[in-house]
């Protein structure tokens, strides 16, 4: 396993980690979620991701106890959960101070830990001041309750406007931002926060790196059953990548790239993994399965980061089309 600095900071994350979302409490049980935590972390990561919406808290308390159940030393590990939607209360969701503390608290309960390494604000809120949220996770770090914090999905003008609030308050600046990033969705990782790295030393931590199953290429021939496309809860992510003109055209692109990972004798779904590893604003890589067979499988993606040389990120690249305009080129970074 390769560990990467989360953006400027000294701590040190796995470049694959493991989430929950989508899996555990609602594709996988327990058993399975062990199988699949005790593969990642005997590969070699040490960052575990979770959020307080996900499977409405289930997913939080799932994690804890496994962590319980493994008896992995707490220093050995990174963890994380973000805080946004914690229930249907009028004060249970947001950003706002009382939200920030009860929810990180119970997520704290939920996972059984005296603290989360990363704590993010899983959404902008539109409701509340970013000074109050700066304020607010400040404060759950001056508690001891987390070590960094940082934000997901933020655009970079909200980033740079809680990072400045925070210098001129003597406040502690948010650390990374938890985007969406995959060979299809480029913008926001490789365009929008391009001179945030080198400002503010914004770190990465991606999720969606294979565009919910898509380029893994399973879906090449059709919806396999017990995929996550196949869940009736998905029905709108099914609609979205293949009933529509868009999400048939990334079908068709998919094809072509199984075609390059065939002649590399690379499966896809490592090679998209391995892509967004190639690109070194990316912190972490957060993986999810719904089986520890997967999860093995993923992990090998970190062997073959080097097999991608920069004529084959070129074939990548002529193939999707869509590369965003920024000052930074690393299709032929090594």
């Amino acid at each position: 396993m390769e560990y990467r600095f989360l953006g400027r900071s000294g701590l040190k994350v796995s470049a694959l980690s493991f989430g929950s979302w989508v899996t555990f409490g609602d594709q996988v049980g327990k058993e399975t979620a062990y199988d699949s935590m005790v593969e990642a972390y005997d590969a070699g990561v040490n960052y575990f991701d979770n959020a307080e919406e996900y499977a409405n808290g289930k997913s939080e308390r799932m994690m804890g106890q496994i962590l319980q159940k493994t008896g992995w030393k707490r220093t050995d590990l990174v963890l994380s959960t973000k805080i946004f939607w914690g229930g249907p209360g009028p004060n249970d969701q947001g950003l706002s101070f009382k939200h920030i503390k009860e929810g990180t608290e119970a997520a704290l309960k939920r996972l059984q830990t005296d603290y989360v390494d990363l704590l993010f604000c899983h959404r902008p809120d539109r409701h509340t001041l970013i000074e109050e949220t700066v304020w607010g996770m400040d404060q759950m770090i001056k508690e001891g309750k987390a070590l960094y914090w940082g934000t997901s999905e933020w655009t970079a003008e909200q980033i740079r406007k809680a990072y400045a609030i925070a210098r001129r308050e003597h406040l502690r600046p948010p650390l990374m931002d938890q985007p969406q990033y995959n060979m299809f969705r480029r913008d926001k990782v490789e365009q929008e926060f391009s001179r945030l790295y080198d400002d503010i030393g914004l770190g990465t931590t991606i999720w969606s790196p294979l565009a919910s199953g898509l380029l893994t290429g399973k879906y090449n021939d059709g919806i396999p059953e017990g995929s996550r496309l196949s869940m009736e809860n998905y029905d709108w992510l099914r609609e979205e990548l293949l009933e529509t003109e868009s999400g048939r055209a990334k079908l068709k692109k998919v094809g072509k790239l199984t075609e390059v990972a065939d002649d590399a004798g690379i499966p896809m779904a490592q090679m998209a993994l391995a892509w967004c590893l190639k690109n070194p604003n990316v912190s972490t890589v957060i993986t999810g399965a719904s089986k520890a067979e997967q999860v093995q499988q993923n992990m090998q993606a970190i062997e073959v980061v080097d097999q991608l040389s920069p004529d084959m990120m070129d074939t990548i690249e002529d193939i999707l089309d869509n590369k965003p305009s920024t000052e930074t080129d690393y299709r032929r970074n090594t």
